[in-house]
């Protein structure tokens, strides 16, 4: 289970918490301008944008779960189980597998609106990487400065969701997320009025009661509309630091402990971790369960124009900075 948002101020930026109950090994990866790129289907691009996220560290693909590219253009694949489909092989389409649906767009396309052209023209391709790795139920946010997306391959075929809000949780189908914000439009930042009834002296004894009925659950839907939540009432100053402390604040209204969401396995699903990519910089953040400190990769010290993949393994013990 995991969440993605948007937020601007100066600049644009992205990220998602990844929820699960294990790891694939996960390591922030960094795809440059000339590193090739194989596609089933498509053959080979050679040349493309740079683009950098975090990734599934197996052999020398970028099993991107969600990337920045060095347009700005930002992508992210969550979970949606019971929902997606994929097909077979269609003659007229681009036939692209799920694995390397966020390649084959952030190496082309400039901005969503090249990003919904490309779109119209992908059959989502039901191949999966290896007999290790099977194929993923998706669907993906898709996202610049100016907008943001939601795409969906369903029975029906494909559904392309304007965003308003910049948010995405996994289930049920985007625009059912959607509608659930209408039974929570009562909500507020402000302190509540009183329309309990007329005669009745009613006056908030706390700060917060405008937000009462939010959900706190840890389900999809109720990830959805608490983060809608929090981050169209978010404010901060547009300093780096400022806003990327904001970002992590947003995602942290959705995190998941450990021990709150137990598997049938008998473990239980946590925050992995997560993340923040300022879209207009190209530096990828992010946090891990048991490290709260923030790190930072910058795409843009490396060799953009360069011809192999760079891993950076994560930082995942605590770091404490002790005062005395």
């Amino acid at each position: 289970m995991c969440t993605a948002a948007t937020y601007k101020t100066k600049d644009f930026y992205f990220g998602r918490t990844l929820d699960n109950g294990f790891s694939y090994g996960e390591k922030v990866l960094f795809t440059p301008r000339n590193y090739p790129l194989h596609f089933r289907a498509k053959g080979t691009i050679a040349e493309h944008y740079a683009m950098i996220g975090m990734a599934c560290a197996i052999e020398d693909y970028p099993l991107y779960y969600e990337a920045v590219n060095e347009k700005g253009l930002c992508m992210a694949g969550l979970n949606f189980v019971g929902n997606a489909v994929a097909r077979e092989e269609e003659e007229e389409k681009d036939n692209i597998a799920q694995f390397e649906l966020i390649p084959w767009m952030l190496s082309q396309c400039l901005d969503v609106k090249e990003a919904r052209s490309l779109l119209k023209k992908i059959n989502l391709w039901d191949v999966p990487y290896s007999e290790s790795l099977p194929l993923a139920q998706l669907h993906w946010m898709i996202a610049d400065k100016e907008e943001s997306i939601t795409v969906e391959f369903v029975e029906e075929g494909l559904r392309v969701y304007d965003n308003p809000v910049g948010v995405l949780a996994n289930n049920p189908p985007f625009d059912k997320q959607m509608a659930a914000l209408h039974n929570y439009m009562h909500l507020s930042a402000k302190a509540p009025e009183n329309k309990f009834a007329a005669g009745l002296d009613l006056v908030p004894y706390s700060l917060g009661m405008g937000a009462i009925g939010l959900p706190g659950d840890l389900s999809s839907q109720s990830r959805f509309v608490r983060a809608a939540f929090v981050k169209m009432n978010s404010c901060s100053g547009e300093s780096e630091a400022e806003s990327v402390s904001q970002f992590f604040h947003i995602l942290n209204a959705v995190d998941q402990q450990r021990g709150c969401c137990e598997l049938e396995d008998g473990g239980y699903e946590t925050t992995i971790y997560t993340c923040c990519c300022n879209a207009d910089q190209g530096i990828y953040y992010y946090t891990c369960y048991d490290n709260h400190q923030i790190t930072g990769v910058d795409m843009h010290r490396e060799d953009m124009n360069g011809g192999e993949l760079i891993w950076y393994p994560l930082i995942q013990e605590e770091q404490i900075r002790w005062q005395n």
